[in-house]
């Protein structure tokens, strides 16, 4: 029986340091040996405070280093992140302040090597020190995310992939989001870590998993050692069904969620956590989804009055379908394959995944059909 740890949590640093020792020493099968090499993998997104919600806090990744040493571990912390350098996430971040009485490597992964995931993707490249790791922890952020509900702990190994390769894979993957979910839920078995530790104390709601996001108090850790059960548990304790959530349903089809599963803690349901609407991404006949995808569906927009036409969309954008256009960009919502990962990246939080009303509209009646 699959076991998840939920466990009421605030980032006052002596009761938290508590609570995470407790969850990773109650985790039936983990262990650090001595002199093991242990892979610690939050969620780096892009810079940003403690406060905004996005960044897997600095006292969790401070508490999870300082057991590992304890345990004798030599640990490594290290994301490849979507946007901003390393350094300047640290900073910003609060990370070299949290982990200034620790002599930690802290660095962006690097180097990748090719590893054989499975069909339909075979060989892919991964960042060799979470492959290579003996011990892989991963500290994801419980966020929304626009392009795939929530990004969990499956979603938060997808920063394995190093740099660039990211939006490369959003492309081949294309408008076809089963595919992407697919891909996720494979390189996560890739990485297989050994534990997976949730931060939801402040949790990311609305059009995440960026700066468009919205910061909410959930004030809950979740651990433990299957993330595909932890990612089924927190869409309960969302108010949400697990079915909704795309990676959710790939790592069903590939039977890998438990049958049974252990809550050990009390779960308080959030019934109005704000979650993005995952519109379809094709729409009709094939003859005609060209003018479906351009005026009915989904699509991101900018808000004009907060874009700063800094570029940061437009260089990221793996279909290339963002360009400048004297004050404002603009959108070839034919090239557009509708990953967000513009929404995701952006620095100021200027855009945002709109619906068409006609679209809008289709949606509800398919829906009351």
């Amino acid at each position: 029986m699959s076991q998840v740890i939920f466990r009421k949590a605030s980032y006052d640093y002596q009761t938290l340091k508590q609570t995470i020792f407790e969850i990773l020493d109650s985790i039936e099968g983990f262990e650090i040996n001595r002199q093991a090499s242990v892979l610690i993998k939050p969620n780096l997104l892009m810079p940003a405070k403690p406060e905004h919600a996005i960044l897997t806090h600095p006292l969790i990744v401070k508490a999870v280093t300082e057991y590992v040493f304890e345990k004798g571990g030599r640990p490594l912390i290290s994301d490849s992140p979507a946007m901003g350098s390393l350094e300047k996430i640290k900073a910003q971040g609060g990370y070299n302040k949290a982990l200034s009485s620790f002599d930690v490597e802290f660095k962006a992964f690097d180097t990748s090597i090719n590893v054989d995931i499975g069909k339909p993707f075979g060989s892919i490249e991964m960042a060799r020190d979470a492959l290579e790791a003996d011990v892989v922890i991963n500290l994801p952020k419980l966020k929304t995310h626009s392009g795939m509900l929530l990004t969990l702990g499956v979603k938060n190994l997808f920063g394995c992939i190093v740099g660039l390769k990211k939006p490369q894979w959003h492309l081949r993957s294309g408008i076809d989001r089963e595919m992407f979910a697919r891909l996720l839920v494979q390189i996560y078995r890739a990485i297989n870590p050994s534990i997976t530790l949730v931060d939801g104390i402040w949790a990311l709601e609305g059009q995440g998993p960026g700066k468009s996001g919205k910061p909410r108090r959930l004030g809950v850790l979740v651990g433990g050692k299957n993330a595909f059960d932890m990612d089924m548990a927190i869409c309960t304790l969302l108010g949400m069904d697990p079915e909704q959530l795309p990676t959710h349903m790939a790592a069903k089809t590939l039977g890998l969620v438990s049958r049974s599963l252990a809550i050990n803690g009390d779960v308080e349901v959030v019934n109005d956590f704000e979650l993005p609407v995952l519109a379809p991404l094709t729409f009709g006949p094939k003859f005609i989804q060209k003018v479906m995808r351009k005026h009915l569906l989904q699509r991101p927009e900018a808000d004009s009055l907060r874009c700063e036409l800094c570029g940061e969309c437009w260089q990221y954008c793996p279909a290339k379908a963002i360009t400048l256009c004297k004050d404002r960009i603009d959108f070839d919502y034919d090239g557009c394959i509708r990953c967000y990962c513009c929404i995701e990246i952006c620095p100021h939080g200027a855009l945002c995944a709109t619906e068409t009303l006609p679209g809008k509209m289709l949606r509800k009646l398919s829906i009351l059909k």
